[in-house]
């Protein structure tokens, strides 16, 4: 569970359906072979919306659907998501698809088609079995129960080994505004987004422009500071909707609690981006790096994206094998200028480096530390005021299992 900002609180309870008008269903509709694997989310009324999508050039049919229903008005009352196939690679018939899934989810909500996102994940290049998602997308049954909720983070997922979900509190303007999140993600994981996707909602009152820019901040220092194999995926997608039906000013950045929103949405966002990172495929560890004193944000985050995508640091750390040398090493080929001789380093408590000097320690103390679930890296470049972190997952036999039977 993240901190995220002092002034947000954590509820225990809270899910995707908490903020004010939103509902959720998740199904069996036949895409998989026994899992839920057919999701929506509703709100009660039109939803001011915002979206940023994965970076790689090769881009699944339901994201350009996504984008031309956001590109009207900005708005959302739905978003319908099945799992088991990623609709990707499918050509002109895919497109077709994914149209018709938007219009009959419209349909059953009697909304417009372009209040609709589409998301699919699962397989790419494989035609989608329509005849299976259509007829029980009439048949999803929404609600705000807990059961609802469940369901709905039960059906978006893949290889993921759980669910993923969040939810956090603040107050502006001395009234409550609540944000919460589910997501999938466990492997294809790369910075600028891999094979993930995450839903947040919140009753937050704000314009679709000033959503977007908190989304595109929140963003990059969260679930694109992930990583747990290097491969950036077709289909994927952060998605926020605001009810607008708390009961505070618009927020923009000049309102004195903007800052209050976007440490609610830091917060969902760490927590959903943390859990990803934890269910690498195949993974036992998360590993978290801090990397501090670097001359600029950008050259903190490379430096520490870089360390946790290492494969070599990422044997190490399920190997419980204390080799320091290999965050040393990706450091240096990090792509970002650095003084070598000024490097300070410690995994958890155990001092490493300092001023790129060796520092004695108890082999038998790190091996001890390196059991645990989760493993701090901080490293310390002692060249400006810059800070950021990074996250990712150690690299397991099993990681090689999941992915050589993949379709199976």
């Amino acid at each position: 569970m993240c901190d995220g900002s002092s002034e947000a609180i954590y509820l225990e309870n809270g899910s995707i359906v908490s903020p004010k008008g939103f509902y959720a269903a998740g199904m069996y509709s036949g895409v998989k072979k026994s899992r839920k694997d057919l999701a929506v989310l509703y709100c009660d009324t039109p939803a001011h919306a915002a979206a940023v999508y994965t970076l790689n050039q090769v881009q699944a049919a339901p994201l350009h659907v996504t984008k031309a229903s956001l590109a009207q008005e900005h708005t959302l009352q739905a978003v319908v998501i099945n799992s088991g196939n990623a609709n990707a690679c499918t050509g002109k018939q895919g497109e077709k698809d994914a149209y018709t899934m938007r219009q009959k989810t419209a349909e059953k909500f009697g909304i417009k088609d372009h209040y609709v996102a589409v998301a699919s994940t699962g397989i790419i290049g494989l035609d989608m079995p329509m005849d299976k998602i259509v007829p029980h997308i009439d048949q999803l049954t929404i609600g705000k129960g807990q059961e609802h909720a469940t369901h709905f983070e039960e059906a978006i997922l893949t290889t993921d080994t759980f669910t993923k979900s969040t939810c956090f509190q603040t107050e502006i303007n001395g009234e409550k505004v609540t944000m919460a999140g589910a997501a999938k993600g466990s492997g294809m994981i790369e910075p600028n987004m891999g094979t993930m996707l995450a839903f947040l909602t919140t009753d937050a009152v704000i314009a679709p422009d000033m959503l977007q820019l908190a989304l595109k901040e929140v963003v990059d220092t969260t679930f694109n500071c992930i990583t747990v194999d290097g491969d950036t995926s077709t289909n994927d997608m952060v998605l926020i909707m605001a009810s607008e039906q708390a009961k505070h000013d618009t927020l923009t950045p000049e309102h004195p609690e903007w800052h209050r929103f976007v440490g609610l949405l830091q917060a969902v966002s760490e927590d959903l981006a943390k859990d990803i990172a934890r269910d690498g495929e195949g993974a036992t560890k998360l590993m978290e790096v801090e990397v501090s004193g670097a001359e600029n944000k950008q050259a903190a985050n490379q430096i520490a994206k870089t360390i946790v995508g290492s494969s070599l640091v990422k044997t190490a750390i399920y190997g419980t094998d204390p080799n320091w040398g290999r965050i040393i090493c990706a450091i240096g080929y990090s792509g970002v200028k650095i003084n070598p001789d000024t490097i300070d380093m410690k995994i958890g408590s155990i001092p490493l480096l300092q001023q790129s000097e060796p520092i004695a320690f108890s082999e038998e103390d790190a091996t001890t530390y390196l059991e645990n679930e989760t493993i701090y890296i901080y490293v310390d470049m002692n060249m400006g005021e810059a800070k950021r972190k990074a996250w990712g997952c150690d690299l397991t036999y099993d990681y090689v299992r999941i992915n050589a039977s993949y379709r199976s």
